[in-house]
């Protein structure tokens, strides 16, 4: 509450799930302890945001979302900066692409909110303007205090962490108000947050690690793609350890394949494609790695 200047003055528009993680500890907890009203959407349909909007006071409101729901308001234009005075994006990584066109057709800056299930609130991107990179998800919250462990993932320690997780998993990554992530991260002096990838999704390749986020990143900028996905999936020769899969929604392989050599050194080529059109976010905004490379390896690798 303290972090985003959330206020009795300002409702918060209800449209994410009171239910999911996100939703109650950044709607029904702030609204239940600190008095702040609610307005209920309904649901996260353009219509229904307008009629929401639309009922607040003057001094206007609050509206967190997650970037599906943000993108799909921008191209319904009703995202108006008169009424929304904060806005708020979590739930899956914010792309610079969206925060950007947001911000420079309504003047509306959309705050990126990094967060977990085990801890809660953990980052807020306080600037007025758009982050330098996508990466970057902001600086501790107030009352959270982090660290990093010796292979660079981020260590949460707050008020706020879970005190055990059901069943247990070995190893436990909470303990006396910590959570250990598996979130590859930087941090700078001044406390900003870059995340560099999570140390369960790195690929090796012949003892070279790569963060996926950096092909999908450059495939994303491609005109032809609006979700894509990679990973890696053990090679027949051992000595290249693994092998590099991308997906996307659209596109043609070998054109795709022409766009990124020219951004990306020769080790990092995607040695196998699939272009699906049901390649595409679930109702959280987020596309599960760990879902899509267990159906490539069950897909027909024939067709």
């Amino acid at each position: 509450v303290r972090t985003m200047g959330l206020t009795p003055g300002r409702p918060n528009i209800g449209v994410i799930s009171l239910a999911h993680s996100y939703g109650f500890s950044n709607l029904v907890l702030p609204l239940l302890l600190h008095g702040i009203p609610l307005i209920l959407g309904g649901d996260p349909l353009p219509g229904s945001l307008r009629r929401a909007l639309d009922s607040l006071p003057q001094s206007g409101g609050t509206l967190p979302g997650v970037p599906a729901m943000w993108r799909a308001w921008h191209k319904a234009a009703c995202l108006d900066p008169t009424q929304i005075k904060t806005a708020i994006s979590a739930g899956a990584p914010l792309s610079l692409e969206l925060e950007s066109t947001i911000y420079h057709d309504t003047g509306i800056k959309v705050h990126n909110f990094y967060g977990s299930s085990e801890c809660g609130g953990i980052a807020y991107d306080r600037s007025p303007t758009p982050r330098p990179h996508q990466n970057l998800v902001g600086t501790p919250l107030d009352g959270v205090a982090i660290s990093l462990t010796p292979d660079g993932c981020l260590t949460v320690h707050s008020a706020a962490v879970a005190e055990s997780i059901w069943p247990p998993p070995t190893p436990d990554p909470l303990g006396a108000g910590e959570f250990r992530t598996s979130d590859l991260a930087e941090v700078s002096p001044d406390g900003a947050i870059t995340l560099r990838g999570r140390a369960s999704d790195l690929i090796n390749v012949a003892g070279r690690k790569l963060d996926p986020g950096t092909i999908e990143a450059k495939l994303a900028s491609h005109p032809s793609v609006d979700h894509c996905l990679v990973f890696g999936i053990d090679s027949s020769d051992p000595e290249r350890v693994q092998e590099i899969v991308a997906i996307a929604n659209a596109g043609d392989p070998s054109e795709l394949r022409s766009y990124l050599a020219g951004q990306l050194p020769a080790w990092q080529n995607v040695r196998h494609w699939w272009i699906t059109p049901e390649l595409r976010p679930n109702t959280r905004g987020k596309l599960s790695r760990a879902e899509w490379r267990d159906r490539w390896g069950s897909r027909d690798q024939t067709g």
